[in-house]
């Protein structure tokens, strides 16, 4: 059992955060990201700031990031990329279910494949709405829920497996409805799959949009 604990442990902390930067830095999911990230300005906090995928997507008029990563391993690899950046980006604690920040302190949250780790994304998704400004905006790019109920069937027997082996990764959240049941309103939306063949649609069912804190 301590075997097979410190095998998982390794496997999360320290393999997972590269495969996930290889997997999802890919031309079609960079397009995705630049999409999401257009529109973003002033103070930013992002979830699940990850390796830094975003950063080079951060339009000029973003003045600073405040970075939520759980990962070590994953900050570190994000290194030479905020090294880079012409953006401040800061770390601002590990958990997107306790936001180590004031009330109201931020104009525009940020998230890209991140709430469907999050155990308690209902939670999450209540932190970033306090976290923000009125009419502050939230922009998301999620995988999650899919419309034909043939991929919903195999979303959801392929979740456990996928969970355990993804860092806690959902496969069925309904992010839209998720965003909206948290607080604000959604006033873009693009639903569809990403490039590639169909049997891989369980997983790249992806919703991105922007909504404002109401």
């Amino acid at each position: 059992m301590i075997v097979v604990r410190s095998s998982m442990a390794l496997w999360t902390d320290r393999i997972l955060p590269r495969l996930v930067d290889k997997s999802l830095s890919t031309g079609d999911v960079m397009k995705e990201r630049e999409r999401v990230c257009a529109g973003l300005a002033g103070q930013v906090i992002e979830l699940g700031f990850g390796s830094g995928l975003n950063i080079e997507k951060y339009p000029p008029a973003v003045e600073s990031v405040a970075a939520v990563e759980p990962s070590d391993v994953a900050w570190a690899m994000s290194a030479d990329r905020r090294s880079a950046s012409r953006t401040p980006i800061t770390r601002s604690g590990l958990d997107g279910q306790a936001l180590n920040e004031s009330d109201g302190s931020f104009d525009a949250a940020l998230s890209t494949f991140t709430l469907c780790t999050i155990p308690d994304v209902e939670l999450a998704l209540r932190e970033v709405h306090r976290v923000l400004r009125p009419s502050g905006t939230f922009h998301f790019l999620e995988h999650g829920l899919a419309p034909e109920p043939g991929v919903v069937r195999w979303q959801h027997r392929m979740e456990p497996v996928q969970k355990a082996v993804a860092g806690g990764c959902h496969l069925s959240r309904d992010i839209p409805a998720l965003v909206s049941d948290a607080g604000f309103e959604v006033t873009a939306l693009d639903q569809r799959y990403l490039p590639g063949p169909k049997v891989g649609r369980p997983w790249t069912y992806v919703h991105s949009g922007t909504a404002v804190r109401r």
